[in-house]
Formats: C-alpha cells, sequence, structure tokens
C-alpha cells in the first residue's frame, strides 16, 4: 500500500503541477486584457464631436435610364426582332441627338414568358369552385439604356432633346433621370474641411463649457450625404408604342442641390 502510493505521488504533484501554471497564465492573460483597456483602449477619456459641412451645387451632368419594352409577342423571335428594332432606331436618335457612342450604355437586356391565371367558368351544378390554371399568353422583351448628357446647354434643352428623340424613335420607358457634378471630388473635399472646421469649434466650445483639456485627435470617420433626387417619368404605353412625330419636348428643370459631410473627430480627454 506504502509503495502504491509513494508510485502515484509524483504523478499527483506533477498535475498539481500543471495545475497551477495553468492559474498562473490565465490570470497573466486577464491582467493583461484589463492593462489593455485601461490604456490602450479607453473609452471612457475620449470624447465625439460632430461637425457638419454644407454647400450648394448646379449639377452640370444628367444621366438618363430610358428604354423600351415590347409585351406579349407571340414568340420569343418575335418579341426579341421587335425590341431590337426599336432600341436600334433608339440608340441612333439619341448619337444623332449629340451624344458620343462611350456616353450611351446597356444597364439591362430581359425576355421572359408572360402568364395568366385562367380560372375555370362556375357551372350551375358545380359544388365547389373549380380551380384555374396558368396559360401561356406571349414573350415580353425590354431593353435600358443609361445615356450621360455632359452637356446640358441652356435651360437643359440638350436633356429634353435626348428625351424627345427617342421617344419618337421608338423609346416607351423612362425609368429615372438623375444629376450630378463633373467636380463632385472638389466639392467632397470642400464640405469635408467645413465640417471639420466646424467639429473644431464644437470642441473649443463643448471642452471650455465642460471645464475639460482636450488633447489630440485619436480618430474620426465620415459620412457624406448628397442631397439629389433623381427625376422620375415614365411613358406609358403597350410594347412598341412610340411618342408622335409632334410631341412636345419635356421641361426638365435641376435647381441647385446641396452637399451634406459629417465628420466626426474623437478627442483625447486630459
Amino acid at each position: 500500500m506504502e509503495e502504491t502510493m509513494s508510485q502515484n505521488y509524483p504523478r499527483h504533484r506533477a498535475h498539481l503541477v500543471v495545475k497551477i501554471i495553468g492559474m498562473i497564465l490565465i490570470t497573466a492573460i486577464v491582467g493583461l486584457a484589463i492593462l489593455r483597456d485601461r490604456f490602450v483602449a479607453n473609452p471612457q477619456w475620449q470624447v465625439s464631436v460632430v461637425g457638419r459641412g454644407e454647400l450648394t451645387y448646379t449639377p452640370d451632368i444628367a444621366k438618363i435610364n430610358i428604354g423600351a419594352k415590347v409585351d406579349r409577342a407571340v414568340t420569343a423571335e418575335a418579341a426579341l426582332k421587335q425590341l431590337n428594332d426599336n432600341m436600334a432606331k433608339v440608340v441612333k436618335a439619341i448619337i444623332d441627338a449629340g451624344i458620343d457612342k462611350k456616353d450611351v450604355q446597356t444597364l439591362n437586356y430581359n425576355l421572359y414568358p408572360q402568364y395568366d391565371w385562367i380560372t375555370a367558368p362556375l357551372t350551375p351544378d358545380s359544388s365547389v369552385q373549380p380551380s384555374g390554371k396558368n396559360i401561356l399568353t406571349g414573350y415580353n422583351a425590354d431593353q435600358s439604356l443609361v445615356v450621360t448628357i455632359k452637356n446640358l446647354g441652356e435651360e437643359n434643352a440638350n436633356v429634353s432633346k435626348v428625351i424627345a428623340a427617342a421617344g419618337k424613335a421608338g423609346s416607351n420607358q423612362i425609368n429615372s433621370i438623375s444629376f450630378e457634378s463633373s467636380d463632385m471630388n472638389n466639392l467632397k473635399e470642400q464640405a469635408r474641411l467645413k465640417a471639420i472646421a466646424d467639429a473644431k469649434s464644437k470642441s473649443a466650445e463643448l471642452s471650455q463649457a465642460a471645464g475639460v483639456k482636450l488633447g489630440k485627435i485619436v480618430g474620426w470617420w465620415e459620412n457624406m450625404i448628397q442631397g439629389a433626387e433623381a427625376y422620375n417619368s415614365y411613358y406609358g404605353g403597350k410594347g412598341g408604342a412610340t411618342m408622335s412625330a409632334d410631341v412636345t419636348a419635356p421641361t426638365i428643370p435641376t435647381g441647385e442641390y446641396k452637399l451634406i459631410m459629417e465628420m466626426n473627430l474623437n478627442y483625447e480627454v486630459k
């Protein structure tokens, strides 16, 4: 018995040593994590101030989402042929209106079957409503283009000109028109500098009111808000329909747009 206990003692002792070393390592890891939170990432010793920079601008670029749709063609081939013929005329009309080929891009091109749900008629001797079924009634096809107009002209005359020309040529869909500035990067930088200046001014006022001293900036993030909204329109009509030759060109005002930039500056509190 004593011999067995003497043999097991070194083994128990080794297990005890391993447990003690493990506890020491765990304590060290937890301690390092606490120290890191206290001295390296200590959000309670930081304050965030949000600045706002705002400016207005007049757009000089327009983007039109324009296209054509064919509904309920007898066959898929007929739908594609009718669509392709229409869009070839539309693209030619857009280019003839003064738009460079590289500024006319395809956004989507679709072909899909059209099914209608047909319900069987209810007969006088029917005790329950008869079920219906889906019937293939034709094929639909559509194509959308994005047309970029870099020279808007006086009162956006070139935008109206492109829309009217495309409609006369066979376009029966105008999904949206959006406006933007060719100098957007510079506008963003101006708004960003205004937002930083606003945040610094606020931080000085807030620190004085709170009776604390702020140190260096230890972090920041920005949020750009562009107040531009697309002008939406739609030329309704069945597939293959076109605008009449004497259609009046639309009036498309742009107005002024706002660009708002927010800058959040994180200061170290001394």
